[in-house]
């Protein structure tokens, strides 16, 4: 008999390119600051603290106490990425971060708007951010909101045009698989979407206190793998 499923717990989607930035500035012992950019999944929704807050403690958990590590929260709940680059300059570049987490592409679907004019504000972003910060895009996240029947064609093409903005992009830009990763929940370790989501969310669409914990874990375990060694307190 084996031991179980090797699949549950899902693993987590590795991200595509190493994070130099962050793990120069790690290295050097000098404060290393993320900016986390995005609508509300970013900004928090529902009273359920979000995840750059729980990223930035789980990652100060893993290191020497004296290692600095800031993540900025920079969501504002509503918007996409046409919206967020009126704000890209301020929000994120002027931060000189070492690190963007840049969550995109759920309220484009949410709403019905055009998918190809959030892959073009998502490329024009890119661009913008240049190779002066690791990059990191975060797809939508797998909830019954985004699997209507009117939804789950744009979703799908959303996830597929994010993944082909990182591939294409003049710098190294990776993804993090919401997406996949919280369908890999449902269909391997039958989570339910109850467990999922905020229960308070009538739209069934955000994240509870749970899947938004274990997001910023997930985020904290794929970045582990490529920053410097644990140090032991």
């Amino acid at each position: 008999m084996g031991n179980g499923n090797p699949n549950i717990p899902v693993p987590v989607p590795a991200l595509q390119h190493p994070l130099k930035h962050l793990n120069d500035k790690l290295a050097s012992g000098a404060w290393a600051k993320i900016v986390a950019f995005g609508s509300s999944t970013t900004a928090g929704e529902g009273g359920i603290p979000p995840y750059p807050e729980r990223l930035e403690r789980a990652l100060r958990g893993q290191y020497h106490k004296d290692r600095r590590i800031s993540v900025v929260n920079r969501g504002v709940g509503g918007e996409d990425a046409r919206q967020e680059l009126d704000r890209l300059q301020h929000d994120v570049i002027d931060e000189k971060p070492d690190l963007v987490i840049w969550q995109v592409g759920t309220n484009t679907v949410w709403n019905g708007d055009d998918v190809t004019d959030t892959a073009d504000a998502i490329r024009d972003g890119l661009d913008r951010l240049g190779d002066s910060m690791d990059i990191v895009l975060m797809d939508p996240q797998y909830v019954p909101a985004l699997l209507t029947p009117e939804r789950i064609g744009p979703a799908k093409s959303m996830v597929a045009l994010i993944a082909d903005a990182a591939v294409n992009a003049k710098a190294p830009v990776s993804v993090f698989r919401r997406f996949a990763y919280m369908q890999a929940w449902k269909r391997v370790e039958r989570i339910s979407f109850d467990r999922m989501l905020n229960p308070n969310d009538e739209h069934r669409l955000h994240h509870s206190d749970w899947s938004t914990q274990r997001i910023a874990d997930a985020l904290c375990q794929v970045m582990q793998r490529l920053l410097p060694p644990v140090v032991a307190s």
